[in-house]
């Protein structure tokens, strides 16, 4: 079993406890709009790969409807997609959506910088080398994924990668090959690095700074250089 860096663990749980009690003034009222709209649910819980390969339930403020991973697109979500509800897309645009996922690092499920969790149709589209490599640390509410995917809702609105073909074959792959970069090159700076950048990308969500901080990151594919480099 990979045990946990002790520093990152401690800053991990600091962080997530600091954290949820400064934003619980905006947290609760979150709760209360979405206990009394839409269909009434607060979280969604989704079954996630975490470190070592066990399964968890990651939480999300709701935001769709409760039926959606078995309509239309299914796990995947686009831009403007009918299935999130209205109060919904405001949660998703400004991330608040994820918040809740503050609880999965303080009991021990995630970390605040890690590979993105992964549902198991999704994770099993990895190679067997990627795989092997990202499930060693705990997987993170924030990431170099999650910050070079940041809209990944509108890449799946391009009209090019609107078909699952095209996420199995060019995002996904890219995907796993910016975790294994982490997980080959995490450090307690790499981390605190990546914190900043992804309060950056909240504030200025176009940037593609990430490419210029971390110059060995691998190359995207020729099909996606133009949505995550300019």
């Amino acid at each position: 079993m990979t045990r946990c860096n002790p520093v990152k663990r401690f800053f991990d749980v600091a962080c997530s406890a600091l954290a949820l009690g400064l934003l619980a003034p905006l947290l609760l009222p979150v709760v209360v709009i979405l206990r009394f709209t839409g269909e009434g649910e607060i979280f969604y819980r989704q079954e996630r790969i975490g470190q070592d390969g066990k399964m968890f339930g990651l939480l999300k403020f709701a935001t769709m409807l409760k039926e959606s991973p078995t309509i239309g697109t299914g796990l995947l979500t686009t831009k403007n997609d009918p299935r999130v509800l209205p109060f919904g897309r405001f949660l998703r645009k400004t991330k608040i959506n994820e918040l809740p996922q503050l609880i999965n690092i303080l009991v021990g499920d995630m970390s605040i910088i890690g590979p993105r969790p992964q549902v198991k149709a999704h994770f099993d589209l990895f190679p067997e080398h990627v795989k092997s490599r990202i499930i060693k640390v705990l997987p993170g509410l924030s990431g170099i994924g999650s910050i070079v995917f940041r809209d990944e809702e509108g890449f799946l609105s391009n009209g090019r990668f609107r078909n699952e073909f095209m996420f199995n074959t060019i995002i996904s792959p890219y995907k796993g090959a910016l975790e294994v970069w982490y997980v080959e090159n995490r450090s307690l700076l790499v981390d605190f690095i990546l914190v900043a950048l992804t309060v950056w990308q909240v504030i200025f969500p176009k940037s593609r700074i990430c490419y210029n901080i971390f110059r060995t990151l691998p190359p995207p594919p020729d099909e996606l250089i133009q949505l995550v480099t300019k």
